[in-house]
């Protein structure tokens, strides 16, 4: 790993250097880092608990991380920003382990059976009859007050008080006619 140290307005000295390279060190090499870049600073206009920075950039294929913490000493910055450095190298980690795969649900179709267009609200049923709240807000390419019996399709989500849907679309032209045709 490429370590790289400087200090701004300020001169690094040979303790916190050495800090820097033990601390550098000691970060899980299984991240794969490639290049580290610690920064100094004095910062003169800041309340005196703040005066004293430390930034950390750390790059790993794929991902660059950056950690800068403040504080009233450069030790005391330099060890909270490795721990926070620390932390996010974790969760860089635990998301590359991860063999998650993320499927999109396809949105559910549905009828609107109810409108409220005074009070900005109305209900969809699903084809096995569930109603399904849904506000004005969550109405896409749709004039909300002409949506009285339209077939629509939408994501749903749990509500409050039951299933809510959390986008209503209208339903694709292309996918209408391909079941108008199926049913003839």
């Amino acid at each position: 790993m490429n370590l790289y140290i400087e200090g701004r307005r300020i001169t690094v000295t040979d303790e916190w250097a050495a800090d820097i390279k033990a601390r550098a060190d000691e970060l899980k090499p299984s991240v794969g880092l490639v290049h580290l870049r610690a920064t100094l600073a004095r910062h003169d206009h800041r309340k005196a608990e703040d005066t004293h920075e430390a930034v950390l950039v750390a790059q790993m294929p794929g991902h660059t991380v950056t950690a800068r913490k403040t504080d009233n000493s450069f030790e005391e910055a330099i060890r909270r920003a490795f721990e926070a450095l620390g932390t996010e190298l974790d969760s860089v980690q635990e998301k590359r382990a991860s063999h998650e795969v993320r499927v999109a649900t396809l949105p559910e179709r549905g009828v609107v059976k109810k409108l409220f267009p005074e009070e900005g609200y109305g209900f969809i049923m699903l084809d096995d009859g569930t109603e399904v709240y849904f506000h004005r807000n969550a109405v896409h390419d749709l004039e909300f007050e002409k949506m009285d019996g339209m077939e629509v399709t939408l994501n749903i989500e749990p509500g409050e008080k039951g299933p809510q849907a959390t986008t209503v679309n209208p339903l694709d032209p292309l996918q209408y006619y391909a079941d108008k045709g199926a049913a003839a």
